[in-house]
């Protein structure tokens, strides 16, 4: 693969190329799905999630290497400060810092919405999204036994990182489509070299 790889918003169009990175992990305990979701059903998982979080993709010429985004982990509103991340990229890009990539942008975008603490959650043995994670600067909250039966049992290890002080009470949670457009274009700049940043409102992505 060569060329720029481009991040931006997901859109709906996006829908089959994120299924078709997904397919790759169903048969594996990286995820604790079972099937794959239909496109109606994983459609309406992306506009959800990408109402109020940032919902990311890698793509060049066309093709999606990866994504990344975050939802809310708890429905209560005292829980609006805290979101968990998911990242999953397609066999081809593994290994190339593009999860690396993802993530430090979608943890920025985060910050300025104002979340206090990100989570993730996963599968034990996942060497390679342990070793992110860890890279990232996320410490292991705890550890779940047996938590999950998928071709045997499996242990998940969830995984938090502060990203601002917890201090006084907090303004509300700023939905990703009321981010003021010029700081995200400003993310450009943390970006590596042989990425371009795109994060101009999409269908999906902002304010849907």
């Amino acid at each position: 693969m060569s060329g720029k790889w481009t991040i931006r918003f997901a859109r709906e169009a996006d829908v089959p190329g994120l299924l078709n990175i997904y397919r790759a992990y169903i048969g594996t305990p990286v995820t604790f799905e079972y099937e794959l979701p239909s496109e109606a059903e994983f459609a309406a998982r992306v506009a959800e999630y990408a109402a109020r979080y940032p919902y990311l993709v890698c793509e060049t010429g066309g093709r999606l290497l990866g994504y990344a985004y975050a939802h809310r982990l708890f429905t209560r509103e005292a829980y609006q400060w805290i979101a968990e991340l998911t990242v999953y990229l397609a066999p081809e890009a593994a290994g190339r810092g593009l999860g690396k990539t993802l993530y430090g942008l979608l943890l920025r975008i985060l910050r300025m919405q104002g979340v206090r603490t990100a989570y993730a959650i996963v599968t034990r043995g996942n060497a390679a999204s342990e070793a992110l994670h860890r890279a990232l600067g996320f410490r292991t909250a705890a550890v779940f036994r047996d938590n999950g039966y998928k071709d045997g049992w499996h242990d998940v290890i969830w995984f938090e990182k502060s990203l601002a002080p917890c201090e006084g009470a907090p303004a509300p949670l700023r939905p990703v489509g009321e981010l003021d457009p010029a700081a995200l274009a400003a993310l450009a700049g943390t970006l590596p070299p042989g990425f371009d940043l795109d994060l101009s409102p999409a269908e999906t992505g902002r304010g849907a």
